[in-house]
């Protein structure tokens, strides 16, 4: 079972033929896209440019990936992207991601990203991104 969390956001996928390998599963790789779409579309939906950003010299960076896949998807299969922010530290953010797949809410893939915002390559403090979104604040000690 995935574990309970608060969930502030999801977004839904389904799974594409050309994402399969030669097993007829989602190829592990894919999995990562999926992740990642859904966390810049969080980002997109509570107002923040990663091209603004960007050009302002700001990069969110993964600095830490964790994913322990439970059951394969399948071509055609629906599932949704399930996240969840915190701030683990001043510099440090953690999204906690599920994918569960629909219609009967099976686990498939449970997964952590650790990330850092750099400004012209420095550690910056993360309330750049995290002042504009809906988080579960669980720290902002010293690193």
């Amino acid at each position: 079972m995935i574990d309970k969390i608060n969930y502030t956001y999801s977004l839904e996928f389904t799974v594409r033929d050309y994402e399969c390998d030669l097993q007829g599963i989602v190829n592990n790789a894919c999995y990562f896209h999926y992740f990642e779409h859904a966390r810049h579309q969080y980002f997109v939906k509570n107002g923040l440019d990663f091209a603004l950003l960007h050009k302002q010299g700001i990069d969110p960076v993964l600095t830490r990936a964790e994913l322990e896949y439970r059951y394969p998807l399948t071509s055609g299969n629906k599932f949704i992207v399930r996240l969840s922010v915190e701030r683990k530290s001043r510099t440090r953010i953690v999204f906690h991601q599920d994918i569960i797949r629909m219609p009967d809410e099976r686990p498939i893939c449970k997964a952590m990203f650790e990330a850092v915002v750099l400004k012209q390559g420095k550690l910056l403090k993360n309330d750049v991104l995290m002042d504009s979104i809906p988080h579960n604040d669980t720290g902002k000690g010293e690193e």
